[in-house]
């Protein structure tokens, strides 16, 4: 079994967090800049065995597209092509980098570091991640929390 890697795409920064190799665990990994993304990717998985990429899916609190997709789809166009074996999913991010700055604060951060925006799209990753593993398990189990994207 290999990991889950979940990107949390931003124009500036992208978070990117695994599972470990028993896809148990969200842990946070690093932030990349959309310039560095390719390389990176091929890189960690060359190293790493991956299942599968799970990217934010930035929706409004209507269900439609927020305007970050438009940075997105070129973005998982090129990923397509670039690995074109690799299973991708998009799963939806709203309030992931809002839940980010609840954690850094219940953890007892520091507000510069509660700033560090590179922090908080790591966490908001993880938070995807998790929330994408909670999800799939509950699903496994028979029971639906929404529909599936």
């Amino acid at each position: 079994m290999g990991r889950i890697l979940a990107i949390d795409y931003g124009r500036k920064r992208i978070g990117i967090a695994v599972t470990d190799p028993c896809q148990i665990i969200a842990n946070s990994l690093t932030t990349v800049g959309p310039h560095e993304i390719m390389r990176f990717l091929s890189e960690y998985f060359s190293r790493e065995k991956v299942d599968r990429v799970v990217v934010g899916y930035p929706k409004q609190l209507d269900n439609t597209d927020s305007e970050n997709m438009k940075y997105i789809k070129p973005f998982l166009s090129g990923f397509r092509k670039r690995f074109p074996d690799m299973p991708v999913e998009m799963y939806d991010e709203r309030f992931s980098s809002v839940l980010a700055h609840k954690a850094l604060i219940d953890g007892g951060a520091k507000k510069k570091q509660r700033q560090n925006k590179a922090i908080v799209d790591a966490i908001s990753a993880t938070i995807i991640l998790q929330s994408y593993m909670e999800f799939r398990r509950n699903q496994s189990h028979g029971t639906q929390i929404f529909d599936s994207l």
